[in-house]
């Protein structure tokens, strides 16, 4: 448990008057308090909760309130900061300088940005005109809930567009993993992204799909299907391996172990190797690219995976998993360029019904 949790769990034992769950504490503070660095009572109280569907009179955001000035206060005699605290700073001392630090700053996979994290950058900006470049796909959003740009300093309305040529996928890749979401995918402004009008520059075989009655089936299968990767070509570090948890792994295992190859299991220290097939977890496959992949375990309850969705106080926090989950399944699918399997355990995952039809 996270100090954060566990000053929250203090909190709700010592007041009887707090309704709400220990999730929907954290939720309201990582979504809105602490997002947005509200440090006053009206400020809460007049808060916009975008993407908070479940009403809070004013009765009980003052004491909410109570809880969440005295989990900053806790924190400030511990002398500890939350990253959004720590992003505040930043944008407030360069706000207060004259020097220049970027003249340019580009930004990947901006779709994951937090607000103060853009804070922080619209602050890097503010100096130099025409200065900040973001690149993002909406589609591959897995870190946040939605949020306005503007609202958090950054208008981007009229100044954007959407880049509609894929050069890394298959058209049959790219098809059957646009499937996974919504034609049209729209930001926190109202910005609309058309999922259907990108364009693959080149064609593969079509992905396949599998429900298999076990998991010794699913070893087997996945496992022929890299062995006949390897005999038409490829190399093995050229084949990544994928599932939801760290609690798969050894099912990613035990299919490379039975091809006989050798394997590396990603993490955030360890690059791709010469000859040897990749294994990780699909939060860690943003940014890769393989010619096949395997993304395998896709059972019930695994993805999406059943203990977030236990943990869900709020509507709004009930769709927001699934539509990560959703996009979760869809980056690790577009990391394969040429081939790609998908395979789960009966019974599997609502996403692989998406997917075959």
């Amino acid at each position: 448990m996270s100090i954060i949790q566990q000053l929250f769990e203090d909190e709700k034992l010592a007041n009887k008057d707090i309704k709400q769950s220990l999730r929907f504490l954290l939720n309201e503070w990582e979504d809105i308090v602490d997002a947005w660095q509200i440090r006053a009572w009206e400020e809460y109280r007049d808060v916009l909760r975008l993407g908070r569907k479940t009403r809070l009179p004013e009765s009980q955001r003052q004491i909410l309130w109570k809880v969440f000035d005295n989990v900053r206060g806790k924190l400030k005699q511990k002398k500890m900061i939350t990253y959004s605290d720590m992003f505040t700073e930043l944008a407030n001392r360069i706000s207060n300088t004259k020097n220049t630090l970027f003249d340019y700053t580009i930004v990947d996979e901006a779709q994951d940005i937090s607000i103060a994290q853009l804070q922080f950058l619209s602050a890097l900006g503010k100096l130099h005109p025409d200065s900040l470049f973001f690149a993002g796909d909406l589609g591959q959003r897995i870190f946040r809930q939605t949020f306005s740009w503007k609202a958090a300093g950054v208008d981007i309305q009229g100044r954007s567009r959407t880049l509609t040529i894929n050069y890394r996928t298959s058209h049959q890749i790219r098809l059957t993993a646009d499937k996974l979401l919504d034609p049209e995918i729209s930001d926190g402004d109202g910005n609309i992204e058309q999922r259907g009008s990108t364009i693959s520059v080149f064609n593969g075989i079509k992905p396949t799909i599998i429900e298999c009655s076990n998991t010794e089936e699913e070893v087997a299968r996945v496992g022929r299907w890299i062995q006949k990767r390897l005999e038409e070509g490829l190399k093995p570090h050229e084949i990544g391996v994928f599932i939801r948890s760290d609690e798969q792994i050894s099912r990613a295992q035990k299919v490379v172990n039975n091809v006989g190859i050798d394997y590396i299991i990603l993490n955030n220290h360890i690059d791709i190797t010469a000859n040897k097939v990749t294994i990780c977890t699909m939060h860690l496959t943003k940014g890769l690219e393989f010619r096949a992949v395997a993304v395998m375990a896709c059972d019930d309850e695994v993805i999406p995976l059943q203990s977030r969705i236990e943990t869900v106080s709020d509507d709004s926090d009930l769709e927001e998993v699934y539509n990560t989950e959703r996009h979760l399944l869809y980056v690790a699918c577009t990391r394969a360029r040429d081939f790609l399997l998908v395979t789960g355990v009966a019974p599997s995952s609502e996403f692989l019904e998406d997917l075959i039809c």
